[in-house]
């Protein structure tokens, strides 16, 4: 991992500039589930994680309650990210089909993976304030993968956030909406693709299948030639 990005993820961990968020977390960490009881949950802001030189990058909303919240990475820990690592293994990005904890041996290949937002939002639902305080976050993780060359959104308000992340930056002459599967050219060159989530909810109304989403993760693979 590159110095700036090292540097940028303690800034991430370190971040409370989000009250609401902060409190929220440690009210989690000591609640904790049922079946987490006997964990000792991270507890902090998940930042992103994976290959430096990624051509692909994967994003997210926010990291899970006692999925990343506890684990301390994203996507690790709850069913959303059983699927996408399944799948991942599947399309031969990921060297594992699971992801349990940092220290697990997951590598995945020339792939980034992180969230638009930091910290478990209550209900999911963050505020307009948090997002634009996490914003420069994620400009720094573009800014620093310097091979990007596609992103894949999972989920309407994280391709929503990543739109207007672009149009801070840039002016989108193109009309640019979620629609599963379909690519758009950004103006720095990147190509976005939004997917819907792998939540539990749409697998089991096979909104997304491992079929589809496999497919996408092998088109990404040609797009980018990894």
């Amino acid at each position: 991992m590159n110095n700036k990005i090292k540097s940028l993820n303690k800034t991430i961990i370190k971040c409370k500039k989000c009250p609401r968020l902060t409190n929220f977390i440690k009210k989690i960490s000591k609640e904790k589930r049922k079946q987490n009881i006997d964990e000792k949950y991270w507890g902090k802001p998940v930042a992103g994680f994976g290959d430096v030189n990624a051509k692909l990058l994967i994003l997210g909303l926010a990291p899970a309650a006692h999925g990343g919240t506890r684990t301390g990475r994203a996507f690790t820990g709850d069913k959303s990210g059983e699927f996408l690592f399944q799948c991942l293994y599947k399309a031969k990005i990921a060297n594992q089909p699971t992801s349990k904890n940092l220290n697990d041996g997951l590598k995945i290949k020339s792939t980034y993976i992180t969230n638009i937002l930091k910290c478990v939002p209550p209900g999911d639902k963050p505020l307009n304030k948090e997002l634009d305080n996490c914003s420069i976050f994620f400009d720094t993780e573009i800014s620093n993968l310097k091979k990007l060359e596609l992103i894949i959104t999972l989920g309407k308000v994280a391709f929503d956030n990543c739109l207007k992340f672009y149009k801070k930056k840039y002016t989108l002459t193109k009309k640019i909406h979620f629609k599963h599967g379909k690519s758009y050219l950004l103006p720095d060159n990147v190509t976005l693709i939004p997917c819907y989530h792998p939540s539990p909810r749409n697998v089991n109304t096979k909104l997304i299948s491992e079929k589809m989403m496999i497919t996408l993760f092998q088109r990404a693979k040609r797009i980018t030639k990894v």
